[in-house]
């Protein structure tokens, strides 16, 4: 499998790409391209087209949750496959995978919106939907997770506005995640991490019959964690023994650091490429 970062908050110096602060990942398995998540615009489209990569071969786009630095790119990207059609250019229709409540309204009363800003019967007319809260396969090694089961007492709690219908504070649960069975072991790929970061990995464990982590890459949702939070996830995650770890997006670098007493922690930014053998 190979993964690049196309959106993330960080980039790398000498390497002339664009950052935001959002995320967007392009997976390659075998003959299976999945763009995982469209950052907040544009952005990763352009640096996939100065990477050379080629977008109108994706058979997955799949959404780790409804917040607009993952999914505010559809819109560019609906855009980008209308102009194609309209040209009569060969490309793929991709397949749009998120849990059932991704486009579902989010908001308050300072934010009046903060989840995707098209509605699952917009999205019908650009894509055939796969919503699902369970595990689903999308090649024999790479896996979107659904729900993740919120077992840890520590993280997996926050809430962000509410959804449309509902009184109650949202704490995402349309949060996400995919995982690769690589030769070395799991290869666990996060959005934002809402449901827990070590949450997600004990699920992935659970559903490939694996311990073995050879990398989590992406958003662990540590920003000025709580004590008790940032704690619990460094205990978690020393016992767990990742071989590495591309913590980004919404991992701030105080929790880099304390991360990096436990786990070895790599750099990562837009234009990063990872291979793992599979």
């Amino acid at each position: 499998m190979e993964l690049t970062v196309l959106a993330d908050n960080n980039t790398f110096i000498d390497r002339y790409y664009l950052g935001e602060p959002g995320l967007s990942l392009l997976i390659k398995d075998g003959g299976t391209t999945v763009l995982f998540d469209t950052g907040y615009s544009g952005v990763f489209l352009k640096n996939a087209f100065k990477m050379g990569k080629d977008m109108r071969s994706i058979d997955y786009v799949v959404l780790s949750h409804s917040h607009l630095d993952h999914t505010w790119g559809l819109d560019p990207l609906i855009k980008y496959f209308s102009a194609l059609y309209i040209e009569k250019r060969l490309f793929t229709q991709p397949v749009l995978v998120a849990h059932p409540q991704t486009f579902i309204s989010v908001g308050d009363d300072a934010y009046k919106e903060v989840g995707s800003l098209l509605s699952e019967e917009k999205l019908k007319k650009h894509f055939p939907l796969r919503l699902s809260d369970r595990p689903l396969s999308l090649s024999s090694r790479l896996t979107f997770l659904g729900e993740i089961p919120r077992k840890n007492d520590f993280e997996g709690h926050l809430s962000f506005g509410r959804k449309q219908g509902s009184d109650d504070e949202d704490i995402v649960v349309d949060d996400s995640a995919l995982v690769y069975k690589s030769d070395q072991g799991l290869v666990i790929i996060t959005g934002c991490s809402h449901s827990g970061i070590c949450n997600i990995v004990e699920y992935a464990k659970e559903v490939c019959g694996d311990d073995r982590i050879a990398d989590i890459v992406g958003g662990f949702h540590l920003q000025s964690p709580s004590q008790r939070q940032l704690e619990g996830t460094l205990a978690y995650l020393k016992d767990a023994g990742p071989k590495q770890v591309h913590a980004c997006h919404c991992t701030d670098l105080s929790s880099k650091i304390a991360l990096s007493t436990v786990v070895p922690i790599r750099e990562t930014g837009v234009g990063l490429a990872l291979r793992y053998d599979g």
